[in-house]
C-alpha cells in the first residue's frame, strides 16, 4: 500500500543526479505513488529524444488522477493556503489519499499545515539546481 506522495522535485532531483533523491527512492520507492501534476511537470523538462529515459521511471509508480474531489479540495486549499495550483492539487490528493506529500519545497509545504509533508533531504543554497533542467538518469 502507498504511504508517500513523490513531489515532482524529488522525481527531478533523481534524474538530475542528486545522490540523496536515489537513495531516498531506492529505499521508499515501492511505497510511493505520484500524482498528473509530477508526471507532468517532470516531462516537461525534457527534449522529446529524451523523454522515454523519464517515461520509464515515472511508469514504475501509480498515478494518482485529479478528481472532482480532489479539484474542490485544491480550490479550498488555494484560497486557505495561497498555494499555486499544482500545489494545492498536489495536498488535496494528498490529503484524500491519506499520504505523505515527500518534497523539499519547504517554503510552501511547511510543517503544521494542512498536510503531512516529509522532507527527506536539503539542497544547500549554492547547490540547488533548476528543476527545469533533466539529465536524463533512471
Amino acid at each position: 500500500m502507498a504511504r508517500y506522495l513523490l513531489d515532482s522535485v524529488i522525481v527531478i532531483d533523481h534524474l538530475n543526479g542528486v545522490e540523496a533523491a536515489t537513495e531516498f527512492l531506492a529505499a521508499r520507492g515501492r511505497d510511493c505513488v505520484i500524482s498528473v501534476i509530477t508526471r507532468a511537470e517532470t516531462l516537461a523538462g525534457f527534449a522529446s529524444a529524451s523523454e522515454p529515459l523519464a517515461r520509464e521511471l515515472l511508469d514504475r509508480f501509480a498515478t494518482m488522477p485529479v478528481t472532482v474531489e480532489v479539484a474542490d479540495a485544491a480550490a479550498r486549499l488555494r484560497r486557505t493556503q495561497g498555494w499555486k495550483l499544482p500545489n494545492a492539487i498536489q495536498a488535496a490528493i494528498a490529503i484524500q489519499e491519506g499520504l505523505t506529500l515527500v518534497t523539499r519545497n519547504t517554503r510552501d509545504f511547511k510543517a503544521g499545515g494542512p498536510i503531512t509533508v516529509e522532507t527527506p533531504y536539503q539542497i544547500p543554497d549554492p547547490l540547488k539546481r533548476r528543476t527545469q533542467v533533466h539529465r536524463g538518469r533512471c
